[in-house]
C-alpha cells in the first residue's frame, strides 16, 4: 500500500499540483476509478458542515478604561457573560439569554436573542451594547461603565468551542400524543415528522471515523476563516455503530474541540439561531480536509449517505428520561429522500444541518488548497478513536 505524506502533499499544494477534491466528488471519482487508482490520484479530499453547535461560545478582551476597572459582571446587548477570567476578560456562551427573557413561562417561548445572536452581531461588525460593573480594588477602583464596543475596537476576539462536528446524531421522533418542542426542533406527536442534523457525506468526522488524520492542531476552515482542533470535544465517545447482526452502519460519537479568530470570520457562517420552545445557539460553519495518505483513508473518505447511518430516537419519552435503546437506524440516503418508515408509519423527514451550506464550505476550502492559501497541518497528537473505547458517565441525583 502506497502512503503519502503531509509534507509530500503540501509540496504538491505549493506547487499548484495537488489533487483536491470535495467529499462528493470524491465518491464519484471512487466509483469511475476504483479505490487503489482514486487513493493514488488524489491528495486532499475536503468535507463541511453547517448546523445549530450549542457548545460554542468566544473569550473576549475589551481592553481597560481609565480608571481601570475589574469587571465581575457583563453584559453584550442585555445578554450575560462569565467574567471569572481576569479584570477585562470575558466568555460569551452561544446559549446564553437575557436575564429579562421570559423563557419558556409563555410556552412554547420565543427566544429571539441569546449569545450566539451577540457574537452574530459581533463578526458582522454591529455595535454591541457594552455593560459592566466592578467591586473596587485599589488596582481596578472604578465601579461601572456602560459604553458601545464593536469587534474592532476590542483586542481580542476568539471563537472557542468546546464541543462541535458532532461526528454523527440522532434521528428525532416522537411517540407521544403532544407536540414537543426541543434542541432537535418542533416534532409533531404520534410519529408526525423525524428531524437530523448531519450533512451524511459531506460530515467531516464521518469520512475520517477512526480518527486517523484529525487531531489536535488539525488547520480547518471555521466560522469561515481558518481555525484549528484544539482538542477532542466533550462528550467525544467515538464508536462504530452496528447492527443486531453485526453489520457496521457508520461511526457515531465523536466531536472536536475548535478555536479561531473571530475577526477573520463571516456572519455567513456563524449565525444566532432561536429555538421555538427551546432556547437560543449559534449555527457554525466547520470545514476539515482528509489528506488521502493511504488507501485505508480513501475507503472511509469514499463512504456515501448509503453507507451511513443515524439511530431513530423517540425524544417523547426515552430521550428525556435517558432510557437506553433505539428505534432502529436509518440511512442518510433514506432520510435525504424526505420520507423514512418508523414502526410502519410512513414519516416526512427534514434536516437542521444545511447541505447546501455544507457543499458551499466543502468548495471554498478546495479553493483555498488550489490557490495554495491553505497548507495542511499534521497533528500534533491524534483525537481518541473508537479503539479507545471512551464511554460517558452520567449525573446521578
Amino acid at each position: 500500500m502506497s502512503e503519502k505524506t503531509y509534507q509530500e502533499i503540501n509540496a504538491r499544494i505549493r506547487s499548484g499540483k495537488a489533487v483536491v477534491v470535495t467529499a462528493e466528488e470524491f465518491i464519484d471519482i471512487v466509483r469511475e476509478k476504483g479505490l487503489a487508482r482514486a487513493s493514488r490520484e488524489v491528495d486532499v479530499v475536503t468535507t463541511g458542515t453547517f448546523a445549530p453547535m450549542c457548545s460554542s461560545g468566544a473569550f473576549l478582551n475589551f481592553g481597560h478604561p481609565a480608571p481601570r476597572i475589574k469587571m465581575h459582571r457583563v453584559w453584550l446587548n442585555n445578554v450575560p457573560a462569565y467574567t471569572g477570567i481576569a479584570a477585562v476578560d470575558a466568555y460569551i456562551g452561544a446559549t446564553e439569554l437575557p436575564e429579562d427573557d421570559p423563557l419558556n413561562s409563555n410556552h412554547p417561548g420565543e427566544f429571539r436573542y441569546g449569545g450566539g445572536h451577540v457574537i452574530e452581531d459581533l463578526v458582522a461588525g454591529r455595535p454591541v451594547r457594552l455593560k459592566a460593573v466592578g467591586y473596587g480594588t485599589d488596582c481596578y477602583p472604578r465601579r461601572e461603565i456602560e459604553t458601545t464596543i464593536t469587534i474592532h475596537d476590542i483586542n481580542e476576539a476568539i471563537l472557542f468551542n468546546p464541543r462541535n462536528a458532532y461526528q454523527n446524531y440522532n434521528c428525532a421522533v416522537n411517540l407521544s400524543n403532544r407536540t414537543i418542542y426541543t434542541y432537535m426542533g418542533i416534532l409533531k406527536p404520534n410519529l408526525g415528522n423525524a428531524h437530523y442534523s448531519t450533512s451524511g457525506q459531506l460530515s467531516p468526522l464521518l469520512k475520517d471515523p477512526h480518527f486517523k488524520t484529525i487531531g489536535i492542531g488539525t488547520r480547518i476552515f471555521l466560522g469561515g476563516g481558518i481555525g484549528y482542533v484544539a482538542w477532542h470535544g466533550t462528550q467525544h465517545f467515538p464508536a462504530i455503530q452496528t447492527d443486531a447482526s453485526g453489520k457496521e452502519l457508520g461511526p457515531a460519537g465523536g466531536t472536536l474541540a475548535v478555536i479561531g479568530d473571530l475577526k477573520q470570520m463571516s456572519p455567513r457562517w456563524l449565525m444566532g439561531t432561536s429555538y421555538l420552545g427551546y432556547g437560543a445557539t449559534l449555527s457554525v460553519g466547520i470545514g476539515v480536509p482528509i489528506p488521502i495518505l493511504n488507501e485505508e483513508i480513501a475507503r472511509y473518505a469514499a463512504a456515501t449517505d448509503a453507507d451511513l447511518y443515524a439511530p431513530i430516537v423517540d425524544y417523547g419519552e426515552a430521550y428525556p428520561n435517558r432510557k437506553p435503546g433505539n428505534l432502529g437506524y436509518v440511512s442518510y440516503a433514506q432520510l435525504k429522500s424526505g420520507k423514512i418508515v418508523v414502526q410502519g408509519k410512513e414519516v416526512p423527514t427534514a434536516p437542521l444541518s444545511s447541505y447546501p451550506r455544507a457543499r458551499e464550505i466543502a468548495g471554498i476550502l478546495k479553493e483555498w488548497i488550489q490557490k495554495g492559501e491553505f497548507f495542511l497541518s499534521e497533528p500534533v497528537k491524534l483525537l481518541p478513536s473508537p479503539a479507545d473505547g471512551l464511554t460517558g458517565k452520567v449525573l446521578k441525583g
